[in-house]
């Protein structure tokens, strides 16, 4: 089945920035290494950057940029967005389409926010999500800690069952990309 792999929103806002998310450096480290796999398998990553207007995230500033840590390769596929649904109003849902992906991989911050929405339509689009269990976080609340809102989301999207697709919900050391025999991913202007 072929794959793709979804960051969504590591950004230096929101690794070490104006909003940084719990265990940032931690979280990275583990999106790199399933993004690795993923690579050497020929799986495409793609990076979803938001973008705002009037914020931490405007496009071109130093809080939209990719974090510091992220390894990121001339092979990966770039994409911003401007909602919390990484399909709203993007091209990822043509570009996949077009790369032949039947399931995707997500991880990214934040875990109620982005990560959350994207998983969910995802699901509604077709494809089961395998969520990155120890790669998605976010910050506190006031109510819950980070920690209890990741875990939240792990237990809570893993247990979906009315789009008949499921999320699986792995820990980044337990993800394995079958090697799909692909060519490498080509350039593709979006």
């Amino acid at each position: 089945m072929n794959q793709a792999v979804l960051v969504i929103d590591v950004q230096h806002a929101l690794s070490h920035g104006v909003y940084p998310c719990f265990d940032a450096d931690r979280v990275i480290e583990r999106i790199n290494a399933v993004c690795a796999k993923a690579r050497a398998a020929g799986v495409p990553v793609m990076l979803i950057q938001h973008q705002s207007v009037g914020g931490a995230l405007d496009q071109g500033s130093e809080g939209w940029q990719l974090a510091a840590g992220l390894e990121v390769q001339p092979g990966d596929i770039r994409l911003g967005k401007t909602a919390a649904d990484a399909f709203h109003k993007t091209e990822l849902q043509a570009l996949l389409q077009r790369l032949g992906v039947e399931r995707l991989v997500v991880c990214g911050f934040q875990s109620e926010f982005c990560v959350d929405t994207t998983v969910r339509r995802a699901l509604g689009l077709g494809y089961p999500v395998t969520l990155v269990a120890d790669g998605h976080s976010t910050l506190d609340n006031g109510l819950l800690s980070a920690a209890q809102i990741s875990a939240h989301h792990n237990l809570t999207l893993a247990h979906i069952s009315s789009f008949g697709l499921r999320v699986t919900s792995v820990a980044a050391a337990e993800i394995c990309f079958a090697d799909q025999g692909q060519p490498p991913v080509p350039d593709l202007d979006v």
